[in-house]
C-alpha cells in the first residue's frame, strides 16, 4: 500500500511522467490525414497557404476562415506559419496541436494549484504545504488523458480551440495571481494585474475562438466561490464589483442585444433542423450527457459524428428530455450549495456549467461536438480528481486507497480509450472505419467511409474499394436528415470512372435540396460537382444539374455559394454569360465583404466588354484590400483592364 500512495506525493514527477505518456499515446495519431471541417478551413482554403511571410499573405490568411464571421485571425495566421514551415503536411499541423495541448496541460496544473491554495480549508481536506502540487498534477494528467478531449489535438481545425483556451487560463491564472497580491498588501499593483489578467487574454484568445469570450465569467465563478469579492478587511471590494460590471454584465447585455432579435427570427435557424426552442430542449440532454462521455467514455458515445442525434420536440419528446432538465438543476443547485463545504467542486460545476453557456444555449450552431468540453473537462476534473486522491485528515486509511484505486481505474480508462482512438486515428482508412462501426446510423460517418474507399478507389473501376465505396454511400443517403453528400459522392464517383449514374440519386438529391434551405454540406457537394465538371472530370447531365441548383434556390433566402457555383456553372458549362453574371452578382450582394465575389463579378464583367461597370466594381474591391492582402488580385484585374 505504501508503494501505491508514494507516487502521490511526488507532484512534479507525476506531471511529468503523465505528459510523457500523453505524448506517446497521442504520437501514432500525428500520421493521420485531414478530416472533414480541416477541408474548407485549410486543405482548400488558400488564404492559409500563403507562397511568402509579406505582410499582404499574411493579412488575407487571417482573414480567411470561413468558421465565423469573426474570421478567427490568429488560429489562421498559425495554420499559415504551419504551411509557410512544412507545407500542407497534417502531420506538422498536428504536431503543433500536441504542443499546444501539453502547453495547456502545464496552465492546468497551475491553474488548478492555485486554486488549490486559494481556497479555504478549514475542513483540512487540503494540505497547502506538502499536497497542493500532487493534486494538480493528478487534475492535469487527468484532463491531458481524457477521450474527449482528443479531438482538440488530432483534428487540425480545432487548434482553434485548444489556442483561445491557452489564453483564457493564461487569463485565470494571472486574475488569481493578481487578487492574491490585492490581499497580500499590494492593492493597485493586484488590481491592474487582475484587470489586465482578464481583459488582454480574452481579447487575444477570441482571435483564435469565440469562445475565449468566457474567460469574464470563469473569472467571475473564482471571485463568487474564492475570494468572494472582498478586501482583506471583509469589505466588499468595488473596483472589483465595477470591473466585472464593466467586462462582463455590460458586454453580455450589448451582445444580447445585437443578438436576439436575428435569433428569435425563424429565417435565422432556416439551414438548421431544430429552432430556438428545440434546440434548448435538445442542449438539456446533451450537456448532462457531457459529463458521463467526459468522465466514463464510451467508443460509442465519443463518435466524433452525432448527426444522428434525434432532436427535443418538448419535455416528454423524448422523456429523457425532462430528466435532462432536471440533471442540470441538479448541477446548479449543487454549484451553488458547495461553495463553502467543497469549494473546488463547486468552482468546478460552474466551471462546466459556464462552458456550456456559449455553445450549447440560444446559437444556432450544431447541437454536438466533443471539442466543446475543452475546458469543461477542465471543471469536471477539477470537482473530482481533489476528493479522490487528496489526502485528508479524517479520512481512514482504507477509505483513501479505495479513493485512488478508482481514481487509477479511471486514469487507465480514459488512458487506454485515448490511446485506442489515437492508433484509428494514425490511418484514414482505419478512422473512417472505425467511426462507422461507433455510429452506424450517422450518415457523415456512412458518408466518409464510402469517401475513403473511392479515394482508396484511384477511380480504378477493378479495384475492391471501388464496389465497398456503394453500401456505406447507398446507407447514408437514406439515413433520415442526411445531406447530399452521399448522392454528391455516388454521382461524381460513377461520373469519374464513365459509369452509369442512377436516376434515383439525381431524384432524391434534389428532392432534398427542395425540401429545406441548403445546408453548409449541401452546398460544398453541390460546388464539388460543379468543378468537376468544369474540369472536364466528369460529364453530368445539364439538365439534372439545372434541377439540382433550382430546387437550391427556390428558398427564400438563397446563400452566397449555392448562387456563386450556379454562376459558375452557367458561365463555364452552360456558356450561359448572363445567367452567370446575374448569379455571381447575386452572391456578391449576399455576402458583400467576400472578396472572391468581387473578383469573380469584376472577371466577368470584363470578359463582356462591360468596362465601366468593371471599373467600378473594382472600387468595391479595393475598399476591402485591407493591409494588401488583395494587391495582387487587384493589379491582375488592373492589367486586364487596361490591356480591354
Amino acid at each position: 500500500m505504501t508503494a501505491f500512495v508514494r507516487p502521490f506525493r511526488s507532484g512534479g514527477i507525476t506531471l511529468i511522467v503523465l505528459l510523457a505518456a500523453t505524448l506517446a499515446i497521442y504520437w501514432p495519431g500525428l500520421s493521420g490525414a485531414w478530416l472533414f471541417d480541416d477541408y474548407p478551413n485549410i486543405v482548400d482554403n488558400h488564404g492559409v497557404q500563403p507562397s511568402n511571410a509579406s505582410l499582404a499573405s499574411l493579412v488575407q490568411a487571417a482573414l480567411s476562415s470561413p468558421a465565423s464571421d469573426f474570421k478567427r485571425p490568429l488560429a489562421s495566421l498559425s495554420f499559415a506559419a504551419n504551411y509557410l514551415i512544412s507545407g500542407l503536411n497534417p502531420y506538422w499541423m498536428k504536431l503543433t496541436n500536441l504542443v499546444i495541448h501539453l502547453l495547456n496541460g502545464l496552465l492546468v496544473f497551475a491553474l488548478a494549484r492555485q486554486l488549490i491554495l486559494a481556497v479555504p480549508r478549514a475542513d483540512g481536506d487540503l494540505d497547502a504545504d506538502r499536497r497542493a502540487g500532487v493534486v494538480a498534477a493528478w487534475i492535469a494528467g487527468g484532463w491531458l488523458l481524457l477521450p474527449i478531449n482528443l479531438t482538440s489535438v488530432l483534428y487540425v481545425v480545432q487548434r482553434m480551440e485548444s489556442m483561445a483556451n491557452l489564453f483564457v487560463l493564461a487569463g485565470l491564472i494571472g486574475y488569481i495571481a493578481g487578487r492574491r497580491s490585492m490581499l497580500a498588501g499590494s492593492y493597485w499593483r493586484g488590481l491592474i494585474m487582475s484587470a489586465l489578467s482578464v481583459a488582454a487574454p480574452a481579447a487575444i484568445g477570441l482571435l483564435a475562438k469565440e469562445t475565449a469570450v468566457m474567460l469574464p465569467l470563469y473569472a467571475a465563478s473564482v471571485e463568487w466561490v474564492v475570494f468572494r469579492f472582498r478586501r482583506t478587511d471583509g469589505r466588499l471590494d468595488a473596483w472589483i464589483c465595477s470591473g466585472f460590471l464593466l467586462f462582463l454584465a455590460l458586454p453580455l447585455v450589448i451582445g444580447l442585444a445585437w443578438l436576439l432579435p436575428g435569433l428569435l427570427k425563424p429565417s435565422g435557424w432556416a439551414t438548421r433542423d431544430f429552432t430556438l426552442a428545440t434546440r434548448l430542449f435538445s442542449e438539456a440532454r446533451i450537456v448532462p450527457s457531457y459529463i458521463v462521455w467526459t468522465l466514463l467514455p464510451t467508443p460509442d458515445a465519443l463518435s466524433f459524428y452525432h448527426d444522428n442525434f434525434r432532436i427535443s420536440t418538448g419535455l416528454l419528446s423524448p422523456w429523457t428530455t425532462a430528466l435532462g432538465i432536471a440533471s442540470l438543476l441538479v448541477l446548479i443547485f449543487l454549484a451553488l450549495r458547495l461553495r463553502k463545504r467543497q469549494p473546488l467542486i463547486a468552482l468546478g460545476l460552474q466551471f462546466f456549467i459556464g462552458c456550456h453557456l456559449l455553445t450549447g444555449t440560444i446559437l444556432p450552431l450544431e447541437l454536438i461536438y466533443e471539442h466543446r468540453n475543452y475546458f469543461a473537462s477542465f471543471g469536471l476534473m477539477l470537482a473530482i480528481v481533489p476528493v479522490l486522491v487528496s489526502n485528508a485528515q479524517d479520512t481512514p486509511e482504507r477509505m483513501l486507497w479505495i479513493r485512488r484505486a478508482l481514481f487509477g481505474v479511471l486514469l487507465l480508462l480514459w488512458a487506454s480509450l485515448t490511446a485506442m482512438t489515437s492508433q484509428a486515428w494514425s490511418s484514414p482508412l482505419r478512422l473512417a472505419e472505425e467511426l462507422s462501426a461507433r455510429a452506424p446510423d450517422s450518415p457523415r460517418a456512412q458518408y466518409e467511409l464510402g469517401r475513403t474507399y473511392i479515394i482508396y478507389s484511384n477511380y480504378d473501376p477493378a479495384s475492391p474499394f471501388t464496389q465497398m465505396a456503394y453500401a456505406p454511400l447507398e446507407r447514408a443517403a437514406a439515413l433520415p436528415e442526411s445531406s447530399i453528400l452521399p448522392q454528391q459522392a455516388l454521382i461524381f464517383m460513377n461520373s469519374r470512372m464513365r459509369l452509369p449514374l442512377k436516376d434515383s440519386w439525381w431524384e432524391t438529391m434534389t428532392s432534398k435540396l427542395k425540401a429545406r434551405t441548403p445546408t453548409v454540406q449541401d452546398e460544398s457537394s453541390l460546388g464539388a460537382l460543379v468543378q468537376c465538371a468544369r474540369s472536364g472530370q466528369c460529364d453530368l447531365p445539364k439538365q439534372r444539374m439545372i434541377d439540382a441548383f433550382l430546387a437550391a434556390l427556390s428558398h427564400p433566402r438563397n446563400g452566397p455559394r449555392t448562387l456563386a457555383s450556379y454562376g459558375d456553372y452557367a458561365w463555364n458549362v452552360l456558356n450561359d454569360k448572363n445567367l452567370g453574371l446575374r448569379m455571381a452578382t447575386e452572391a456578391l450582394h449576399a455576402s458583400p465583404s467576400e472578396p472572391a465575389y468581387h473578383i469573380t463579378v469584376i472577371r466577368m464583367l470584363i470578359a463582356q466588354g462591360k468596362l465601366d461597370e468593371a471599373r467600378q466594381a473594382l472600387k468595391g474591391l479595393e475598399a476591402l484590400n485591407y493591409g494588401g492582402r488583395l494587391d495582387s488580385s487587384i493589379a491582375d484585374l488592373r492589367t486586364r483592364l487596361s490591356s480591354t
